[in-house]
């Protein structure tokens, strides 16, 4: 335990734990982020990435471009475009990493121009991947020529020759470019036509770049196109120029076109390039390039006339570059409508493939953060990645927190584990976004006002926080934060420098998240379902070693059993008229093996002594002893009422040994666990017992209760069993407990009456004698109606107390009015309701088995004395209530 200090020191925790509301406002006053990240990191478990910082950062090589000079702004051509034609070259991707480490087949940026959003908000403010905006239509503006056109007059198109020839070569333009996307091949063929009528030395193509940011720029697809030069040459060159810079920025700002006669004489022009070069420019020709809106979306420019009086552009050749670079247009119009669609395309399927690499790991929190944070890092290129899991029990705090830096992509999950100190990762800004709910962007957090943390103390982490981007993690439903992921200092791959996060990284971590999201939720509900199953599995194990009959016990019965077992005739099974109140509790597990051995089970099915006394023993030990009527006497009753009516009843002839093996365990384990209560209490009740099944659910718990017990180290009777005949028992132990339930015996019965009635009863159609064996356990079930009345009248006792039991727990737990039958307040009404119960449920039963076989008439003669019985006694109860007795 810490040490507290010096005694004064006590003193003043004590007053200061009796001052709670001082100690919290000087807290909030005089706290530094230091402290507060102390107060955190006490509070959360840290998830340790598998990795080691052994390994040296990873080396990423990039493609060397030619320099167009400080004056020219140029710079290496994104990765966005870049992927638009893959005659441009693009920036190498990252070696790839250790096999668990989720490898970078395409970085974020390269999808860094205006599309559409990926997720937006509905009509109820949830985030969601449709959108209800349509897609711009574009229709194709109408060419025109202007004056003069291609078919004006003077200039080099003045004969009449010389128009066919244009009109020709125009037909043959607008083949290709209803036929083709590809924008650089048709753009070359364009100055390959253009060549024949304005004779230039060289051409260039710059198209109109736009990032997420809405910050456009130029990018060459085409450049110093010479007559002769092949397209792979002309496009093997890829340069960035800024907006409005230069004569190409210019044209492209102004959207008005330059013709200028001497380039050194005009000062947007950069002479560096021609000492780079060696190439003397002298006149150039620049034309915009515009969309049927009139933006422009392109500048075409011609270098140096190689014919004419001056070597300067003639007002002709304007016309003539203008008419031809009006098809560019449609051209530059269609192929990026193509382009965007292709692009949005592919972006929704790196999200695709994203979510399928969270999916892949569901059962391990750890396995999956690693994936979340490499995965996010690799993609978006940041320095370093923390997910911050929210803790259910606290608004406040988080219960574990994963981090990784981009280096650790290159290590691998069996390294050893990196030491990670909680206290120096920054949590504020997560808190800040668990709380608002909405996704942080600072460009420099150094500069940012409405953090006032940042300035008190630099961090102490090994990564100097620059640029943050934050973003919630939400749940399934997307009504709550389950954790935050934050982005640190976005890297610039080309300069390595540091720059902010722009609304596409923005755009693509809010979708990523909600993936996030579902996976961290699936994976922390796998984690709480493995923990309930191991809990289960240890209650399992204890229950059954208590569920058990102990080994002392199950010897001193075997050596009973050994010794001698009393016959059926002498503990009268064999009478229909049987009670069980005579005997002791030993008595009835030895009449229950005595049952059956007299029906061969024993023998038939090899059965050890052994197994059927722990069997029998366990079974009684699994009946609730404080249940008044549903306990071990009534499983034993049925089961002797049973053996009667299979050997007295003469029914074992037409059954199955099998069949007769199933219906003697099924009794005997038709109402094991009972809990007094019935299965409309149990549903009413919200028992986790109504949450496993949706009808019959004490049935169905009987069921499992009997075969948990079978399943029983020392229990297993049916071990002998061929995997067939296994199964087969099984099957109809299950449906003969699931019988007992009055429900599905009132919605089956009428079947049953209508073939036995018909004389259609079958025995050889196995459904037939299903139905048979369903109504034989509701039979011996409802027995003790057949009994002779003095043993009826006591068991109906006991039936009563414990209906009126049920009915008091509904009055005191569920607060409702008990039907009569478990109100004890209408103990009076008992009579009259034994006789409705007769005339519903057990007169054409038993009229019925009597009438399969007349050895089981005794039963019915039973029910219909014992009718009397409760009509008699009805009757007194009216009299005296007419009497006012009562």
């Amino acid at each position: 335990m810490e040490d507290r200090g010096s005694p004064e020191d006590e003193r003043m925790e004590a007053w200061l734990d009796d001052h709670q509301e001082f100690s919290r406002s000087y807290f909030i006053r005089k706290a530094t982020r230091e402290m507060v990240n102390a107060w955190f990191a006490e509070r959360v478990h840290n998830i340790q990435p598998a990795a080691s910082k052994e390994n040296p950062p990873q080396q990423r090589a990039h493609q060397s471009y030619t320099d167009l000079g400080p004056t020219s702004a140029s710079t290496i051509l994104p990765p966005a475009l870049s992927h638009l034609d893959n005659r441009c070259p693009s920036p190498a991707t990252v070696p790839s990493p250790a096999p668990s480490t989720p490898t970078r087949k395409i970085s974020a940026s390269e999808f860094d121009r205006p599309l559409r959003p990926i997720v937006v908000k509905d009509s109820e403010g949830s985030l969601t991947f449709l959108s209800d905006v349509d897609r711009e239509t574009f229709p194709v503006r109408g060419i025109v020529m202007g004056e003069g056109g291609v078919y004006g007059e003077g200039g080099n198109g003045g004969s009449s020759g010389s128009r066919g020839d244009r009109c020709t070569r125009l037909l043959e333009l607008v083949k290709e470019v209803s036929s083709h996307l590809d924008v650089t091949a048709l753009c070359h063929k364009i100055f390959l036509h253009i060549n024949e009528l304005i004779a230039a030395d060289r051409y260039s193509l710059f198209l109109v770049g736009e990032d997420s940011s809405n910050r456009k720029f130029l990018v060459s697809r085409l450049f110093d196109v010479a007559e002769g030069s092949t397209l792979e040459e002309s496009s093997s060159s890829c340069i960035r120029l800024e907006w409005n810079k230069g004569i190409v920025g210019h044209v492209a700002a102004t959207g008005q076109p330059l013709n200028i006669k001497n380039a050194y004489e005009d000062p947007r022009f950069n002479a560096e390039v021609d000492l780079i070069t060696g190439y003397k420019t002298q006149s150039i020709l620049c034309l915009p390039i515009k969309n049927h809106r009139e933006e422009v979306v392109g500048v075409a420019q011609a270098i140096n006339k190689k014919c004419g009086d001056d070597g300067a552009f003639t007002e002709q050749d304007e016309k003539d570059f203008s008419a031809y670079l009006a098809f560019s247009g449609i051209v530059l119009h269609n192929a990026q409508m193509y382009e965007t669609s292709q692009l949005e395309n592919r972006r929704n399927q790196v999200l695709l493939d994203l979510a399928s690499l969270i999916f892949e790991e569901q059962q391990c929190l750890e396995v999956l953060l690693r994936k979340i944070a490499g995965t996010i890092l690799s993609f978006m290129q940041a320095q370093a990645c923390t997910v911050f899991i929210g803790d259910e029990d606290s608004m406040n705090s988080f219960s574990s927190v994963f981090h990784m830096e981009y280096e650790e992509l290159s290590e691998v999950l069996d390294a050893p584990k990196r030491d990670c100190d909680v206290s120096q990762i920054n949590y504020m800004y997560a808190q800040y976004v668990k709380n608002t709910m909405q996704p942080l962007n600072i460009t420099d957090v150094t500069k940012d006002q409405r953090f006032p943390w940042t300035s008190e103390h630099p961090d102490h982490t090994s990564i100097q926080i620059k640029s943050l981007l934050c973003t919630p993690i939400r749940n399934g439903k997307k009504d709550k934060v389950i954790g935050v992921c934050q982005l640190v200092n976005k890297m610039d791959e080309p300069s390595g420098s540091i720059k902010s996060f722009n609304r596409n990284d923005e755009q693509f971590l809010e979708a990523f998240a909600i993936f996030c999201g579902l996976g961290i939720q699936n994976t922390q509900m796998y984690e709480a379902v493995e923990r309930s199953m191991a809990k289960q599995e240890v209650t399992l194990e204890v229950l059954s070693y208590h569920a058990t009959a102990a080994e002392e016990e199950s010897r001193e019965l075997q050596v009973t059993v050994m010794a001698a077992i009393p016959s059926a005739q002498s503990l009268h099974l064999l009478d229909f008229s049987f009670s069980d109140f005579d005997l002791s509790d030993t008595e009835t597990t030895l009449a229950t093996i005595r049952m059956f051995v007299d029906l061969n089970l024993v023998q038939n099915f090899q059965m050890k002594y052994t197994s059927l006394c722990q069997w029998v023993l366990s079974v009684k030990r699994n009946y609730r002893k404080n249940v008044a009527y549903h306990n071990w006497r009534h499983a034993f009753n049925t089961a002797q009422c049973m053996f009667a009516i299979l050997k007295s009843g003469r029914l074992q002839n037409y059954l199955s040994d099998v069949e007769v093996l199933a219906l003697m365990i099924a009794t005997l384990s038709h109402d094991l666990d009972h809990r007094g209560v019935n299965n409309s209490y149990i549903q009413r009740s919200d028992h986790p017992l109504a949450q496993l099944y949706c009808h019959s659910t004490m049935e169905h718990h009987h069921f499992d209760q009997c075969l948990m017990i079978l399943n029983s180290p020392g229990n297993q009777i049916l071990s002998s069993l061929s995997l067939d005949e296994y199964k087969a028992t099984l099957k109809m132990i299950e449906g003969a407990i699931l019988a007992t339930d009055l429900t599905l015996y009132m919605k089956r019965r009428g079947e049953f009456f209508e073939l036995t009635t018909n004389t259609q009863f079958v025995w050889e159609d196995e459904q037939h004698r299903d139905l048979l064996r369903s109504m034989l356990m509701t039979a011996c079930d409802i027995s003790a109606i057949t009994k002779p009345w003095p043993v009826q009248k006591r068991i109906a006792e006991l039936v009563a107390t414990e209906f009126f039991e049920q009915g008091d727990k509904e009055r005191r737990e569920l607060n409702i009015e008990p039907i009569d039958l478990m109100n004890r307040e209408k103990k009076d009404q008992i009579p009259s309701m034994q006789v409705s119960f007769i005339d519903a449920i057990c007169i054409q039963l038993y009229e019925t088995l009597a009438g399969m076989s007349e050895y089981c008439s005794p039963l019915l003669e039973g029910c219909q004395k014992n009718r009397q019985h409760w009509k008699c006694l009805a009757e007194e109860c009216e009299k005296s209530l007419a009497n006012g007795l009562v």
